[in-house]
């Protein structure tokens, strides 16, 4: 059984994707090629807002995007410790400081309870994460954001194709981005990612930043950085694109079967979706006091499965600077103590989840 089935979907579309390539190989556009304009097009449509612009990965997607907002030294950014280390990391590169706010106990995301207390006067942006595959409360995330007037970066890595309150993430706040690195529910095969807001000033300077600060040729306004997506990534992702929606309800179905079978075990937490939330599943993620006998018992069985940020940022060597210990952010370390993820992806079938099922029980 594979974690993450990336050669059921390949199988599917293989012909599309390789026409699509041999397309790119034939017009020789290898670096802003006629595909990566018609992706953005299309993937602004899909998410609801006015720009959506690709980028190198997800990574470079939130340091675009706290560049365009002038984040720099003395600024204070707020966000998680239970993420990637790409959340914080593209906040420590600008010379900024990252200040950590708990998760929630159900859906691991950001507590809005915990935000207003974290604000100073040297707050210069709020990202949440979306993490596993669904928003984080982004109604009331930006109603205090709002009322202090500091803008909204949805880091949404996880969730592209997720609503909240039937508006898609990435179009939830200021600015959303996204990652398509090829286990994500929309990937590619390599890196990439975009940045998706309604803000034409914003769209045009994150423009120039992907591309050196470029606006026109040899001219450099700003301080950019080197983040184009390639143009064959972008003709695959728009043959992905045509049986995403598909894929997506296909996610929501088996996040809803594993919820079936796994209900009632004991000493097992299986996820929690917000109300007005739908999820695409990135991951499904349970909580278990007992993961590492789990795992080994999962493993003898040849059904794999993956303690992601069983370190939480706040308790990394990178962020040592920052002074945090043990039982800072409770909630965060019980989640990271706990979490285990199991084989996810939209072909998934129910004879696989039946036995992962069999198997926990």
């Amino acid at each position: 059984m594979q974690f993450i089935d990336l050669s059921a979907q390949q199988k599917r579309i293989r012909g599309n994707i390789e026409a699509a390539i041999n397309r790119v190989l034939h017009h020789g556009q290898y670096i802003m090629g006629p595909e990566v304009n018609e992706l953005e097009e299309r993937l602004a449509d899909f998410v609801g807002v006015r720009h959506c612009i690709s980028c190198s990965s997800g990574t470079d997607a939130l340091l675009i995007a706290l560049m365009a907002l002038d984040v720099g030294p003395g600024d204070e950014v707020i966000t998680v410790p239970y993420t990637w280390i790409s959340t914080a990391e593209v906040i420590a590169l600008l010379n900024a400081t990252t200040v950590f706010v708990d998760v929630q106990p159900d859906t691991f995301n950001m507590d809005p309870d915990r935000i207003e207390a974290a604000i100073t006067p040297r707050t210069k942006a709020i990202m949440p994460v979306s993490i596993y595959g669904q928003a984080a409360d982004m109604t009331r995330i930006n109603a205090i954001a709002q009322k202090h007037k500091i803008p909204v970066i949805e880091d949404a890595a996880q969730s592209f194709g997720a609503t909240h309150n039937d508006r898609r993430s990435c179009g939830l706040s200021t600015i959303g981005c996204t990652s398509f690195f090829p286990s994500k529910p929309l990937g590619c095969y390599g890196d990439g990612g975009a940045v998706f807001t309604e803000d034409d000033g914003l769209a045009d300077k994150m423009r120039q930043i992907r591309n050196h600060g470029q606006k026109v040729k040899h001219q450099h306004p700003l301080v950019g950085i080197n983040g184009r997506l390639d143009t064959l990534q972008a003709a695959i992702l728009l043959e992905k694109l045509e049986i995403f929606p598909e894929e997506c309800r296909l996610r929501r179905e088996a996040g809803q079967r594993y919820n079936e079978l796994l209900s009632g075990v004991p000493g097992i937490q299986t996820p929690v979706i917000a109300p007005g939330n739908t999820s695409v599943y990135a991951q499904y993620t349970i909580l278990t006091e007992n993961r590492d006998a789990l795992t080994k018992a999962l493993q003898q069985k040849g059904i794999p499965s993956v303690a992601y940020y069983a370190v939480p940022l706040h308790l990394q060597g990178a962020f040592a600077d920052l002074g945090h210990q043990p039982g800072g952010f409770p909630v965060a370390e019980h989640v990271a103590a706990q979490c285990l993820s199991l084989p996810m992806s939209p072909y998934l079938t129910e004879k696989d989840q039946k036995a992962v099922a069999a198997a926990i029980r």
